[in-house]
């Protein structure tokens, strides 16, 4: 894995926040954004200070921003003593060649800081191998703002083009160090399909869902097991697979990565094997954080990434919202005649909505006060149980014949 993270291991660091309000953002969403890159920002250690908005048609191609924003975060930047910035999109190389030229401190975009916390998550063998290539891959278009020393260097004769010979030397080294990666990878995804393989014909449960909505704190519930599980963005990036058994059904339940907004495409592509997992359940979990104030968007996020990057969009899908003893709500003034949102609606309601959105198929539950474990637990066992039918119609009879014998005696 590449050696440094991007940023660095000071406890602390200090870090102002920019974002844009587009065409395509307007000032709510870009917020929204903004709030979770100072989440992801304290994931990754830092400490978000100050946040700068600026209302443009598009970004500027040179500095993202305009000139007299950028003076704007300069002057900040120079008082307070600031260490880094982070703009909450990818920025192009002379977008930070320019940038950096200008504030004279560390420049991060989203994607960058995302691949930080990876690396510093990552704990197996697979992870670190995928974090690695994502890191390479996002590295190879930048590569000529890491050389931009070189230009002052004196021209003439004998002195004529070293940087671009550097650069292409350092082209071809990552564009090898990217083909072994790959290599490596198929070869672990040889190792995982062989193994899903011997798994035999257990019918396979994935959770899936946004970060940070609590799926491996119901893995370890179902489970009874020890996932690592923590109120950070990405606190699970390996898979992890846990034989499970509810009453007389035993089935298999997979903890994968979970989903984010802006999510680069060639971090998705690094993560194939884990994302396979998803790709061959026979039933998703999607574990919702019903308390957080956009979990209608995050919900559309992860149909969205399952749909385009997973191909799993069709599956039978149990939707499971979870954290429902942080869910709050702020009742209308009888006056407010303007359309109520889900912040104005109690959880009764939300209950009632979603249970007719999805024929039943949800339930509500506290996975942290393990409230309403047993529907959940009861909700799995049928689903699971009906696709076992359909597998082994023979041993569904003994199940029936064994429920008839239970109540019989009851």
């Amino acid at each position: 894995m590449i050696e440094d993270n991007i940023i660095s291991q000071e406890a602390n660091e200090r870090t102002v926040l920019v974002g844009l309000i587009t065409q395509n953002q307007n000032e709510t969403r870009t917020r929204e954004y903004l709030a979770e890159l100072a989440f992801l920002a304290e994931t990754a250690g830092a400490v978000p200070v100050h946040t700068f908005l600026q209302k443009l048609d598009y970004p500027n191609p040179r500095t993202y921003v305009g000139k007299g924003k950028l003076e704007e975060i300069r002057a900040y930047v120079e008082e307070e003593e600031i260490g880094m910035v982070i703009f909450d999109d990818d920025l192009s190389t002379k977008q930070v060649t320019n940038i950096e030229r200008e504030l004279k401190v560390k420049i991060l975009d989203r994607t960058s800081l995302i691949l930080d916390i990876f690396a510093r998550r990552a704990q197996t063998a697979t992870a670190r191998t995928q974090v690695e290539l994502a890191q390479y891959q996002y590295l190879l278009p930048r590569l000529t703002r890491m050389w931009t020393h070189l230009e002052r260097q004196r021209g003439g004769i004998g002195m004529r083009g070293p940087g671009e010979t550097q650069i292409e030397t350092d082209r071809r080294i990552i564009l090898d160090k990217i083909s072994r990666l790959k290599e490596e990878l198929r070869h672990i995804d040889r190792q995982k399909s062989i193994q899903r393989k011997n798994r035999g014909k257990l019918t396979r449960v994935a959770l899936v869902g946004y970060t940070n909505v609590g799926k491996s704190t119901i893995m370890n519930l179902l489970s009874k097991s020890e996932v690592f599980a923590e109120n950070k963005l990405f606190a699970t990036l390996d898979t992890t697979v846990r034989k499970v058994i509810i009453d007389n059904l035993p089935f298999l339940l997979t903890d994968t990565v979970g989903f984010i907004r802006k999510l680069p495409t060639h971090l998705v592509d690094s993560f194939k094997s884990t994302l396979d997992e998803v790709r061959e359940a026979d039933l998703l979990v999607h574990v919702v954080d019903v308390s957080h104030p956009q979990f209608e968007e995050q919900i559309e996020v992860v149909n969205r990434t399952l749909q385009e990057v997973c191909g799993a969009s069709d599956k039978p899908m149990i939707m499971v919202f979870n954290k429902i003893d942080a869910f709050t709500y702020t009742p209308k003034d009888p006056d407010d005649l303007t359309p109520s949102t889900h912040e104005n609606i109690p959880l009764e309601d939300f209950e009632k909505t979603w249970m007719a959105r999805t024929h039943g198929n949800c339930v509500f539950i506290s996975a942290k006060k393990k409230i309403n474990i047993d529907a959940l637990k009861q909700m799995l066992y049928e689903k699971a149980r009906e696709i076992h039918a359909e597998r082994f119609p023979y041993n569904d009879f003994l199940f029936q014949k064994y429920d008839d014998f239970t109540v019989d005696n009851e």
